[in-house]
């Protein structure tokens, strides 16, 4: 509870504070621009067996003296020493792998007596020492405990009990256990009467690291739409954030955005599609391998007939299917091959917001654990980021000396604000209630 309403306040806190200072500087956001970023939890580099045995070792400390008082066979109380008294990669280090797979199953055993002994008592470790058991394990119908296979554990399942919060994702050869975290900012461009332009994170979002990044893109917009004074016109992304509900979102009446994506996810397809200018009912088709134009057949369909598909005979001789959604995506291929290269650079610059923003972890990985500690981070992070692009923006302008006047009272008021955010987060602990009220500003 106490977590969770410090994460509002945090980011209540940041929302008010960036709108303010948009106002006040006058920055259009007409055009913004996003990317993520993972970032690795503080926790040690576990394998399946050192999970394990690392959640029974906390759960034992926690329970040892109910733990020595319950009915347990001699081999089961002489496990639970020989886990108190090794850590779980010694155990690795010392033993062969047979032996290993052989303590891991006897190490399920343990960890299901312990569920059910304990079930009327679930506070403090058991909820994760049940969670990891039964993303790791199953149990026959003659409560034969049996270790799942590895490609059946999820990405999603708990990486070490230390921080039950992260997740796994391997990012093209990015291994973390961790985090995502995703950055929009305003992206104007320097106009005739300005040499240089202002530039602020409108939105910080922090989730588990299995998260997909078009995931980020409908929150982040309307975060950003509430703090901004005009109406988005354009937002700049990877192809990551490419998504059928997101083109669908851009392009609504409501919203009526560009989505400029500087390219899409996956190789370049073996065959280019496009529909006939002449009959639109005809499929063309270009193999990019042999440069041969192919003109496809329609298929009938029996059950949908409002949509559409065709098929052509590959070299091997079997058939290749295209429908609606291959036709769609050749098409918004082709319009982002159209783009002028300036105009996708401009997506590049927020890359530097997401080196600002973990400056300090050139490993990727963070001092902290769980998402809650995250998210206070990474919103007390980009505040600090705008606040030094603001005194930069100023010292640059500084020539102008009725707005370069501005600079003190505005430095004042802005770190007094911050250091009643951290206050308010770290001593009133007691307050489990957000104040409805609440409201900070940076002018």
């Amino acid at each position: 509870m106490q977590g969770n309403t410090a994460k509002t306040c945090s980011k209540k806190c940041q929302g008010q504070i960036t709108r303010d200072q948009l106002l006040e500087f006058e920055v259009s956001g007409k055009q913004v621009r996003m990317d993520s970023k993972l970032v690795g939890s503080n926790i040690a580099w576990y394998s399946r067996y050192e999970l394990i045995h690392e959640t029974l070792r906390l759960f034992i400390n926690e329970r040892e003296e109910h733990i020595f008082n319950k009915s347990l066979s001699k081999e089961m109380f002489s496990l639970i020493e020989s886990i108190q008294g090794e850590t779980g990669n010694k155990v690795v280090y010392r033993s062969t792998k047979a032996e290993v797979d052989a303590r891991f199953v006897e190490l399920g055993k343990l960890m299901y007596r312990f569920i059910g002994l304990f079930k009327k008592h679930d506070y403090g470790h058991y909820q994760t020492l049940k969670a990891v058991f039964e993303q790791q394990y199953s149990v026959g119908r003659d409560k034969t405990v049996v270790p799942l296979e590895k490609e059946k554990v999820s990405a999603k399942s708990i990486q070490s009990p230390h921080d039950t919060d992260c997740h796994y994702r391997d990012k093209d050869g990015n291994k973390v256990k961790g985090y995502s975290v995703n950055v929009t900012e305003t992206c104007d461009q320097p106009g005739d009467d300005k040499d240089t332009a202002l530039n602020l994170i409108t939105d910080t979002e922090v989730t588990v690291a299995s998260a997909p990044d078009n995931g980020f893109l409908e929150q982040a917009l309307d975060r950003t739409q509430e703090i901004i004074s005009d109406k988005i016109e354009k937002v700049y992304a990877d192809g990551a954030y490419h998504s059928a509900d997101n083109q669908e979102y851009c392009q609504s009446d409501k919203n009526g955005i560009e989505l400029i994506l500087t390219g899409m996810q996956g190789p370049a397809p073996r065959y280019d599609i496009r529909l006939d200018e002449q009959n639109e009912i005809n499929l063309i088709v270009t193999d990019n391998k042999t440069g041969t134009t192919i003109q496809a057949q329609r298929v009938k369909l029996r059950k949908d007939k409002t949509q559409r598909k065709w098929r052509i005979k590959t070299e091997e001789g079997k058939y290749r299917y295209f429908d609606e959604d291959n036709l769609r995506a050749a098409a918004l291929r082709k319009k982002l091959d159209d783009i002028p290269i300036d105009e996708k650079n401009i997506r590049n610059n927020v890359e530097a917001s997401i080196f600002q923003l973990g400056y300090h972890y050139p490993n990727d990985k963070s001092r902290y654990r769980s998402l809650a500690k995250h998210k206070l981070w990474a919103y007390s992070r980009s505040l600090w980021i705008n606040f030094v692009r603001i005194v930069n923006y100023m010292t640059r302008i500084s020539q102008r000396a009725l707005f370069w006047q501005k600079l003190p009272q505005y430095i004042i008021n802005l770190c007094f604000n911050m250091y009643i955010i951290v206050n308010i987060l770290s001593i009133n602990k007691n307050n489990h209630i957000c104040p409805v009220k609440l409201h900070f500003s940076a002018i």
